[in-house]
């Protein structure tokens, strides 16, 4: 994922409504592909962290072998510093980077 690349903040911004709905022309269409693209950011970092967290994982896990690994909390202060997926695709919506059609078209014609 190129999220290590990006110039995203990591604390919110106030926007401008009319900065958001300009593409869409509706707010509440806006906020929902907002939504939909945070909930796909949102897996994938999951999988990404899962798939990290697995090498550290045993089979035999009781809470006497419970020992805690520097590289395993390393990881996971990474990703708790990272931005949050809305944050994220909030950026990329307004730099024209989600692709989005309207589904009722048929409908105003």
């Amino acid at each position: 994922m190129e999220l290590k690349k990006s110039n995203v903040p990591n604390n919110t911004v106030t926007r401008k409504l009319v900065d958001l709905d300009a593409p869409t022309g509706n707010i509440y269409e806006t906020v929902c592909i907002i939504a939909q693209r945070a909930n796909q950011i949102s897996t994938e970092i999951k999988q990404e962290l899962m798939r990290k967290l697995d090498d550290f994982s045993s089979t035999t896990d009781s809470l006497e072998e419970t020992f805690e690994n520097r590289e395993q909390i390393e990881i996971s202060r990474y990703y708790e510093r990272m931005p949050k997926p809305t944050i994220i695709a909030t950026e990329e919506f307004l730099e024209g980077k989600i692709y989005f059609r309207e589904g009722n078209q048929e409908e105003k014609e």
